[in-house]
């Protein structure tokens, strides 16, 4: 069992609240820009794995499900580049998120991915996934910081949904 940690989110919600409403707005954006919301909770749950984020993960993969996401593509998310189960604007948000999630390790977001990445969204969709990332990434560090536990949870059906 984990030690029980100080919930650095509970602590200030004000500032919690206001994070929760930049996620809203950046999903609205993403929403508004033509980006399938299964695409954004991919990105969430990459960014989750690659922080060790199981609060996170827990709550992503289950959002995930409930939009219709498939398993098989949920279980290899983390092996992404190995499979043709993802669209090339799934595979550019997927790279830019392990690069962004990534950044003490990568510095930088290179030039070719870059390019990729806008040769297969518009400066809005491309904007709204880099915001989604740079969120998910925040939450993924108070989460783990305050080592979150998972909520409890009743036997889960087939489709992911208690």
């Amino acid at each position: 069992m984990t030690e029980r940690r100080i919930n650095v989110g509970n602590e200030l919600p004000q500032v919690f609240g206001q994070l929760r409403d930049i996620r809203d707005l950046v999903e609205k954006a993403a929403v508004e820009a033509g980006l399938d919301m299964r695409l954004i909770e991919l990105v969430k749950i990459r960014a989750s794995q690659i922080n060790g984020c199981a609060y996170c993960l827990d709550l992503h993969t289950r959002d995930a499900r409930r939009l219709g996401e498939d398993d098989r593509r949920l279980h290899l998310v983390a092996a992404w580049w190995e499979t043709d189960l993802y669209s090339p604007q799934e595979r550019a948000a997927l790279a830019l998120t392990e690069t962004i999630s990534k950044l003490s390790q990568s510095q930088d977001v290179p030039d070719d991915l870059y390019a990729e990445a806008t040769s297969v969204f518009t400066k809005e969709q491309y904007t709204a996934v880099v915001w989604s990332i740079s969120v998910i990434n925040t939450f993924n560090r108070l989460a783990v910081t305050s080592r979150k536990p998972l909520p409890a949870r009743v036997a889960w059906t087939q489709e992911g949904t208690p």
